[in-house]
């Protein structure tokens, strides 16, 4: 879900398995791509941010968390799987023929994305919070259990990112986001009543486990039940809640100043959402894909009628029940993943990660305060509200184009803008022809940074993965990539401080554009484009290396 990047405390912290057809049939399936629809664009994980000071926050682990999204020429460079034919699915362009469809997607998006809501939320609210609740448990003074108090997050969202791809494959999507709600909502009530240290980092462990399983199950399901042609951009929209959810933590703490003990209502009103996302599941049809791999045709039925149409159910069941009487292989295991067969793809969800998080968003997003200042700007909420923008606008950019230019051209443009925006930033600091503009430069450097970031770094690599890995092999793909995504945002926030405080910020910035280079040339070389095609054409582009 996702991721996805986003910001704590000044850091911005998915067909089948084998499918046959005749060329004189056109298919439809979930994941179907509607003709004469327009495509719109997508998502993944993105930055929003509220930056404070700097220093003493960062030692208190307020750590950035990067979270919580036109196969023309998929050639020998490209990623692929050396896989059997069994995963190949001899699938051609689904299109349907018929008119306007009856059903639709968007209601159930929408409940999904109170997932991504909390994540994002869940994220950013002990930014502001964080000052007030020391006081109030009497560790003020203590920034060792501060940072307790922060990275607990983190540790449960890395336990959840690998549960939840185990729990979606079990009892399903649906019920896994019922499941989730449980420890998202346990997790806010108890850091809102908290009365000691320790139930407060209980709280925040749950609700990291929340997060962590909202990360892998968001996207996987938004994926799976989409259109082909706004796959994109309703798999961005997951990422634009994330942001939202950040600001709306950014929000929530303005009567911190008037009203001291607000912190404890801005940690409990993160219940309701948790207990809508639980209703609304239990409203919102399962992913076909899902219940016909489990043999449940009856229900998928009545998914596709709800998602697509009743004028769709027979020729979909029909497509879906061929589709799953055809595969004769169980689901796939941990192992699995690491077999010559998945390996070169399960890699590149985790390569995508990797380079999201060592690209420098944390730094950019960390400094942001300072750098504002340099330019005159005192207000921390002034530049919280700029990075904020910047990286809603960006992502807003990010879904009109993501069906139109495609994912793989969107990573491109965004680690290029990203390289040469964190080359700006260095020489603003050290350049010394440039010092009488140095604060303004720097602030140009960070707010463009930040807009490459939310055009592709941030969305595009939670909404690829689904895209690009084999049905029987998703969602615990999905769940390992983030799972790792997890892992590096807490070794890069454990070490960050001392890297900046040996080598020098500038010298990091410069060393962050030689990553974002180095992912460049990756992308290039390894990622397939996934625009306007099925996940079962997807599927069979990268197993067949066709």
């Amino acid at each position: 879900m996702q991721s996805s990047t986003y910001a704590v405390k000044g850091n911005a912290a998915f067909a089948f398995q084998r499918r046959t057809f005749s060329s004189n049939r056109s298919a439809t399936s979930t994941g179907i791509r509607f003709a004469g629809k327009k495509s719109l664009a997508t998502t993944g994980p993105l930055y929003c941010s509220g930056s404070k000071a700097m220093g003493a926050k960062l030692s208190r682990a307020e750590n950035g968390i990067q979270s919580v999204m036109s196969f023309s020429s998929v050639k020998a460079r490209s990623v692929r799987a050396q896989a059997s034919s069994g995963d190949a699915e001899e699938a051609i362009p689904l299109r349907s023929e018929g008119g306007k469809s009856s059903g639709t997607v968007l209601p159930f998006v929408g409940v999904a994305c109170l997932g991504a809501i909390l994540f994002g939320y869940h994220l950013g609210v002990v930014n502001g919070a964080l000052e007030y609740l020391a006081k109030d448990l009497g560790i003020a003074e203590n920034t060792v259990l501060q940072g307790w108090i922060v990275s607990a997050l983190l540790a449960g969202a890395t336990v959840g990112s690998f549960t939840g791809g185990a729990l979606a494959d079990k009892f399903g999507r649906t019920r896994t986001f019922q499941l989730d709600a449980i420890p998202l909502a346990i997790g806010a009530f108890l850091c809102a009543t908290a009365q000691s240290v320790q139930t407060m980092i209980v709280g925040r462990l749950l609700a990291g486990i929340g997060i962590g399983i909202s990360s892998a199950i968001v996207p996987l399901y938004i994926s799976e039940i989409s259109p082909t042609e706004i796959r994109g951009a309703l798999g961005s929209v997951n990422q634009l809640f994330i942001c939202i959810g950040i600001l709306a933590a950014l929000i929530a703490g303005l009567p911190l100043a008037a009203n001291p003990q607000w912190w404890r209502t801005m940690f409990g009103v993160a219940v309701i959402p948790s207990v809508l996302l639980a209703i609304g599941m239990a409203f919102s049809p399962e992913s076909p894909r899902w219940l016909v791999q489990q043999g449940k045709v009856s229900q998928a039925e009545k998914a596709i009628k709800t998602l697509y149409g009743k004028e769709r159910v027979v020729e979909l069941v029909r497509d879906l029940s061929t589709s799953g009487q055809g595969s004769s292989e169980p689901e796939a295991g941990w192992f699995d993943l690491f077999s010559s067969r998945y390996w070169k793809v399960v890699s590149v969800g985790a390569a995508l990660f990797l380079f999201q998080q060592l690209a420098g968003i944390n730094a950019v997003v960390y400094y942001s305060t300072s750098v504002f200042r340099s330019a005159g700007i005192q207000s921390d909420v002034a530049a919280s509200a700029l990075v904020g923008a910047s990286n809603v606008f960006g992502t807003a950019v990010a879904s009109s184009l993501m069906d139109k230019m495609g994912r793989k051209s969107l990573l491109l443009t965004s680690f290029g803008g990203m390289a040469l925006s964190m080359l700006l930033l260095s020489l603003s600091f050290t350049w010394k022809a440039l010092a009488a503009y140095s604060g303004t430069l720097a602030v140009v450097g960070t707010v463009l940074y930040v807009l490459s970031f939310s055009l592709g770094a941030g969305p595009v690599p939670a909404l690829l993965l689904p895209e690009i890995f084999a049905s029987r092999i998703r969602a615990k793909a999905v769940a390992l990539s983030l799972g790792m995504h997890w892992i590096s945002n807490f070794v890069i926030g454990l070490y960050f401080l001392s890297v900046v405080t040996r080598f020098g910020i500038s010298s990091v910035y410069l060393g962050f554009a030689g990553v974002c280079v180095l992912a460049v040339l990756y992308i290039a070389g390894n990622v397939v484009e996934t625009k306007g095609r099925s996940l079962e054409e997807i599927e069979l582009a990268l197993t067949s290396g066709v």
